[in-house]
């Protein structure tokens, strides 16, 4: 009996931020949170650094990131798909 394996890997769906650095990318991932105290939803936000071998995405794209081993001191996150490309501004 053979199962698909389904992956332990967390995904993240995030905003592209920064294309500066070279195979690098940050990707801004929002959350909406409710307010302990005051009961309003709040935007949360974190900003993540990932590998990004081949250059493909830019500043705006909306890209699916999956956690991996660790590639550098920051940076252990994988950038795995292009989820919607950026619109022109």
């Amino acid at each position: 009996m053979t199962e698909a394996k389904t992956s332990l890997k967390r995904t993240l769906v995030g905003k592209v931020v920064s294309d500066k650095r070279a195979k690098t990318i940050t990707v801004m991932v929002e959350r909406r949170v409710k307010h302990p105290i005051y009961d309003k939803i709040v935007i949360k936000s974190s900003k993540y650094h990932a590998h990004d071998e081949n250059g493909d995405y830019k500043m705006g794209d909306t890209v699916e990131i999956t956690e991996s081993r660790p590639l550098s001191k920051t940076k252990n996150w994988v950038a795995t798909r292009l989820v919607q490309k950026a619109g022109l501004v």
